[in-house]
């Protein structure tokens, strides 16, 4: 059997948290210094603790988890960005990896320069950079500024001309976090058809992590699972997928603060069933809402949500827009409360995701889910309503449940 192209022992990374609060007077940070003395060590957070693992060469490989499960650090540990606390890791080939927006890209340089950079960090001579030049400023339609200073793109032209490297120089390793989210969906389809590519003609070792299961289950046939710092699972994706969309501690069903800024505020955002008892039964009917705060007068408010199945097809796209009439409706201040109602038997039974959109006519997005996404589980438990399924070739059953009639008409043949 060949050498992992991967590998990490007893893996672990800690991080200090610092209790010490600010000295507001001389005293005080004479005082704290002298407390230092007897009093304990900073508490040491795990972010990952113990991870063992081994990717073979030409593996795609899926890492999931909850937001602070360790994902991105695992990436920045194979990366040699971070530093383990415990354990080692064993890497055999050129790393590329893309990580946050602008890793690995200097501010100051050119997007020119930027590509012989990493070219040259990946170990490659000019003359190999040279060669995929060309390829890479076309894939990352970024030409008309590539002799810009990078600290002047924004972040989808980042992420295009890091993606454009990282996929185009040849590294045997490629580890790619979640920055895709920040392109524009044709892009995304590009960068996943490209990463597919790779896969299946070059034989790359990609460890990609991503919330989006659609792209998962088309990439990778293999998924590890992250929780709270700990490898959970590791086997095929389709298994690791379930067990993380049925982790209850990743559905949020309401959510409450005061995210915004001088124009709008978002108050207020929740789905609940409305009759079953309060059960999240397909029998029920789910009432959808939101409560913005307007802090002054507004043309021409938008405000609305999307509503995606687990593996991220957009079901509904609800927009209040007034300006699709062509008369901006100017909104006074106040608080403005949006409710949908969705009747009962419509979704099947499954994990949904919801994320509310603000923002005004002719500018720019306020807000885009600013607490992340809304998440619930519909589950068949009265039966009520209960029909044979509609499946698809995979046997899944049909992301709706229209409340059709089937006949059936049998004739005979003609002599």
């Amino acid at each position: 059997m060949n050498a992992p192209a991967l590998r990490t022992i007893g893996l672990g990374k800690s991080f200090a948290l610092r209790r010490q609060q600010a000295a507001t007077r001389i005293t005080d940070g004479v005082l704290q210094a002298c407390r230092s003395f007897w009093q304990p060590r900073d508490e040491q957070f795990w972010a990952l603790r113990d991870v063992n693992l081994e990717i073979q060469p030409g593996e795609v490989v899926g890492l999931i988890g909850l937001n602070g499960a360790g994902k991105s650090t695992l990436l920045k540990l194979l990366s040699r960005i971070l530093h383990p606390t415990t354990g080692r890791m064993e890497l055999r080939g050129r790393v590329g990896s893309l990580l946050e927006v602008g890793t690995g890209f200097h501010p100051e340089l050119t997007g020119r320069e930027n590509i012989f950079l990493n070219g040259a960090v990946l170990g490659m001579s000019r003359a190999e950079i040279e060669r995929k030049f060309d390829a890479i400023v076309d894939f990352s339609e970024v030409s008309a500024f590539l002799d810009l200073p990078v600290k002047r793109y924004s972040s989808g032209m980042t992420v295009r001309l890091a993606f454009a490297v990282a996929a185009h120089l040849e590294p045997e390793i490629m580890l790619v976090d979640e920055v895709l989210a920040v392109g524009d969906v044709r892009f995304q389809k590009k960068c996943l058809g490209r990463l597919q590519d790779l896969a299946q003609t070059s034989g790359r070792t990609i460890v990609l992590v991503s919330h989006n299961p659609a792209s998962l289950s088309a990439l990778c046939d293999r998924g590890l699972l992250l929780e709270h710092g700990q490898l959970t699972y590791d086997g095929s994706i389709q298994d690791a997928l379930k067990r993380y969309q049925n982790d209850a501690d990743a559905l949020t069903a309401e959510w409450k603060g005061n995210s915004g800024d001088d124009d709008v505020r978002l108050c207020h955002a929740w789905v609940r069933p409305q009759d079953c008892g309060g059960s999240w039964d397909t029998a029920a009917s789910l009432e959808i809402g939101a409560t913005i705060k307007i802090q002054h007068p507004i043309d021409g408010l938008v405000f609305g949500f999307r509503l995606h199945s687990e593996f991220d097809a957009e079901l509904v796209y609800s927009l209040f827009d007034d300006a699709e009439t062509g008369v901006a409706t100017t909104i006074p201040p106040g608080r403005l409360t949006q409710k949908w109602r969705v009747p009962a038997n419509t979704l099947a039974s499954g994990q949904y995701r919801i994320a509310f959109e603000v923002g005004v006519a002719f500018q720019r997005q306020i807000h885009q889910q600013p607490f992340g996404e809304l998440q619930f589980r519909l589950d068949n438990f009265s039966g009520i309503g209960r029909r044979y399924p509609v499946r698809g070739v995979r046997g899944y059953e049909s992301l709706l449940r229209p409340d059709w009639m089937t006949e059936r008409i049998m004739e005979p043949l003609d002599p």
